[in-house]
């Protein structure tokens, strides 16, 4: 795009007229663009040390979560990346995960009303699986909706999971190669780096380039910063979410607040969100999800949390 476009214009004013603060001035150097042809012994230990401190043992006796989750859109976003940000319907959100399936479904709701998304796996390593998207009952056939839709599922998956999700699932179901990046301060802790190329990548995406910063005296993943390739519009760019205000629940260490940033092409604040509600084992069936609305077991908010 030609940088005397007025919409382009008007986003470069507002990234410079933006409040100077610390990730403005101090932002890491971007992902790596090729890495080692394999994993390194020290990189599968530190991703399998920070899932055990996650808790993986007992996630793996948990048959399915339900969350919900509330949160605030920062200015521009949804006029830099309307496809993605979604702001007419992505204002709180209800979320299932049927855990031995790898099956998420969520039911976001906004001022134009109500998105269900449902989110299938893949079932190999080269398959980049499903998704269904309905707006107000009406399913979306078009590729953008869909592949923004696949995107932020994975993400948010990878968000909440972190490490254990690369750890069991995604390690079963893509092909990953690690290996150590130095160290970092997130927020004043030391984190280890751990670089990740991951193939299918989020959404729809060929592949990914993740860093998952691995704090180095509770080995919780303090932020994840990734590529965004999964979407047409958003193909080329990076950006991170920060994880805080963890809680132990189940056996599992949750994080509660997250904040997610752009990096490039522009340095701007994205979103804020928080995890309002958890419950686990329902014993949801597939059916109760994967439709339109929830159903059955579904339908019942998450607990609130406390």
């Amino acid at each position: 795009m030609n940088a005397t476009h007025p919409t382009r214009r008007r986003l470069l004013m507002a990234s410079i007229a933006l409040p100077a603060v610390p990730w403005l001035t101090g932002c890491a150097a971007p992902l790596p663009v090729s890495m080692n042809p394999a994993t390194t012994p020290a990189a599968r230990a530190l991703l399998d040390e920070s899932a055990e401190a996650h808790g993986l043992a007992a996630l793996a006796l948990l048959a399915d979560l339900n969350l919900s989750y509330a949160g605030e859109w920062r200015p521009l976003i949804d006029r830099l990346q309307p496809a993605l940000a979604d702001a007419g319907f992505r204002g709180g959100s209800e979320e299932r995960l049927l855990l031995r399936e790898g099956l998420v479904a969520q039911a976001h709701t906004g001022p134009s009303g109500r998105k269900q998304v449902l989110r299938r796996p893949g079932t190999s390593s080269a398959s980049q699986g499903d998704v269904r998207v309905w707006f107000n009952g009406e399913e979306a056939r078009d590729t953008d909706r869909r592949a923004a839709a696949a995107l932020v599922v994975d993400g948010y998956s990878l968000f909440l999971l972190g490490p254990m999700l690369l750890a069991k699932r995604w390690a079963a179901e893509r092909s990953m190669v690690m290996e150590l990046g130095g160290i970092e301060s997130v927020n004043g802790r030391d984190c280890d780096v751990l670089r990740v190329r991951l193939a299918p990548g989020f959404g729809f995406a060929a592949s990914e380039q993740l860093a998952l910063f691995i704090d180095r005296k509770e080995r919780l993943m303090r932020r994840v910063r990734f590529t965004l390739d999964g979407l047409a519009s958003t193909a080329g760019a990076i950006a991170e979410v920060e994880t805080f205000d963890h809680v132990t629940l189940h056996g599992v260490r949750w994080p509660t607040r997250f904040y997610e940033r752009l990096l490039r092409p522009l340095p701007l604040p994205v979103h804020d969100w928080r995890l309002t509600g958890l419950d686990v084992n329902r014993g949801l069936d597939v059916a109760e999800v994967s439709g339109p609305v929830f159903m059955g077991k579904a339908v019942q908010p998450a607990v609130a949390l406390r």
